[in-house]
């Protein structure tokens, strides 16, 4: 009696050592907690379009301005808030230096207002805050996709800014921008593991021109009577590179 319990529980013993192998690789992975929050870093370029809505000199308005894009460039750091069920907000600070160029032709239309084909040369660095909310509809590691959106102030330094103008009756025109520029931001990242790239579309919401004057003593008479007037948007396009840690 005694030998068939221990051959009972022999067997007992050696089927439960056979079945917890099979348990343990059976057993679910454990899937690590997103942070609360990450930072990170990225770096681009952009080009800008400036849109001018309204150009009039003595009341005149110039006709056929066409935009010119140019290649700038720009670097940020942020931090991003992770929330509930893919959502997150994310605020940044970025380094920015925007060119590009405004060409008004020199037609029948334009004589009266030009001595020659009139251009407008732009270098603006600015110092930018945009806030965004993001959703992330691609989360499945090491891939992701995120959508983006929200407002942006930016702060024009005015020191490393500069808008050339060229090809008009007035001399010594000055163009005073305004402290502030206000945008909206839409965008889509795309990022395997830590690193993403980044296309953004940034539309002005008001003029950033505050007042445009010339020197109307070094300016010929008739010309050196009237006034300018400008209201110009700015656009940008952007695509960056970056790692968030």
């Amino acid at each position: 009696m005694r030998r068939r319990i221990a051959i009972v529980l022999t067997g007992i013993w050696l089927l439960a050592a056979g079945t917890l192998p099979a348990q343990n690789t059976s057993a679910p992975m454990v899937t690590l907690r997103q942070p609360v929050a990450n930072i990170g870093v990225r770096a681009g370029f952009n080009s800008s379009m400036f849109f001018t809505d309204r150009f009039s000199i003595s009341g005149k308005e110039l006709e056929d301005m066409q935009n010119n894009y140019k290649v700038g460039y720009f670097a940020s750091v942020f931090c991003r808030f992770n929330m509930k069920k893919h959502h997150f907000i994310q605020p940044e600070l970025s380094y920015n230096v925007l060119q590009g160029s405004v060409s008004i032709p020199y037609t029948l239309a334009n004589s009266e207002l030009l001595k020659e084909s009139g251009l407008i040369k732009s270098r603006i660095t600015t110092f930018d805050i945009p806030l965004l909310y993001g959703y992330k509809f691609i989360d499945v590691h090491p891939y992701g996709m995120a959508f983006m959106a929200g407002p942006k102030v930016s702060w024009i330094w005015k020191a490393h800014s500069r808008n050339e103008y060229s090809g008009f009756l007035q001399e010594g025109i000055t163009e005073e921008m305004e402290s502030f520029r206000y945008s909206a931001v839409v965008g889509l990242a795309v990022n395997l593991s830590n690193i993403f790239i980044d296309f953004r579309y940034e539309v002005g919401l008001h003029n950033f021109t505050e007042s445009i004057i010339y020197d109307k003593a070094a300016t010929e008479p008739p010309y050196n009577e009237g006034e300018m007037a400008i209201k110009r948007r700015l656009n940008v396009l952007s695509f960056s590179v970056g790692v968030i840690f």
